[in-house]
C-alpha cells in the first residue's frame, strides 16, 4: 500500500463522511494478503456530504486524478449534483469515490451490506465479505480472480468458527 490509508480514512470519518469502504482495502479489512494502491469508498452523493468529503480533505491537496491539468477538488452545491464518480489523488494517498458498486448496488444497497469494523484503531463501516465477493465477481477483472479465491476461503473459515 502506497499513502496514510488509515490516516486518510480517519479524516473522513471524523469530518462526518458518509461512506462505505469498499475494493482492495474492504479485503485487507477482512483478512485477504494483496496489497493495493488506493482507498475505494462508496459515497452519499448527496451535497451536503460531497462538501463534508471536501472539508475533510482539506489541506491534502486533493487534485482530479483522471483529468489532464489535474484540476483542484472546488465542490459546490450548485456542481455536486453533476458528480457520479471522484478519483482523487492527495498527500494521504489515491482515493476513489464512487455512488455504486457492481454487483451490490448504489450507495443505500451498499450501506445495508456493509458492517461496523474497526480497522487500526479507526471505526468505520465497511462491505461485508459477501458483498465483496459478488461485487469483484461482477466486475470479471483477471486481477481479481485470486482476490476471489481468498475471500471465499476466509468466508469458509469464518463459517467453520
Amino acid at each position: 500500500m502506497s499513502g496514510d490509508f488509515p490516516g486518510l480514512l480517519q479524516r473522513l470519518a471524523e469530518g462526518g463522511v458518509d461512506f462505505v469502504v469498499v475494493g482492495g482495502f474492504a479485503g485487507v479489512a477482512h483478512g485477504c494478503t494483496y496489497v493495493t494502491a488506493d482507498i475505494d469508498i462508496c459515497i452519499d452523493l448527496s451535497a451536503d456530504n460531497l462538501l463534508r468529503l471536501q472539508e475533510a480533505l482539506a489541506g491534502l491537496n486533493a487534485v482530479h486524478r483522471m483529468t489532464p491539468k489535474r484540476t483542484k477538488l472546488h465542490l459546490t452545491p450548485a456542481n455536486c449534483g453533476q458528480i457520479k464518480n471522484l478519483y482523487l489523488d492527495t498527500d494521504m494517498g489515491q482515493l476513489d469515490c464512487v455512488g455504486a458498486i457492481a454487483g451490490v448496488g448504489d450507495y443505500a444497497n451498499v450501506r445495508k451490506a456493509s458492517e461496523n469494523m474497526t480497522v487500526e484503531g479507526v471505526s468505520l463501516r465497511v462491505l461485508n465479505i459477501d458483498g465483496l465477493i459478488e461485487s469483484k465477481k461482477a466486475m470479471n477483472r483477471a486481477k481479481d480472480a485470486a482476490a476471489i479465491r481468498e475471500l471465499e476461503a476466509i468466508r469458509k473459515m469464518r463459517e467453520k468458527k
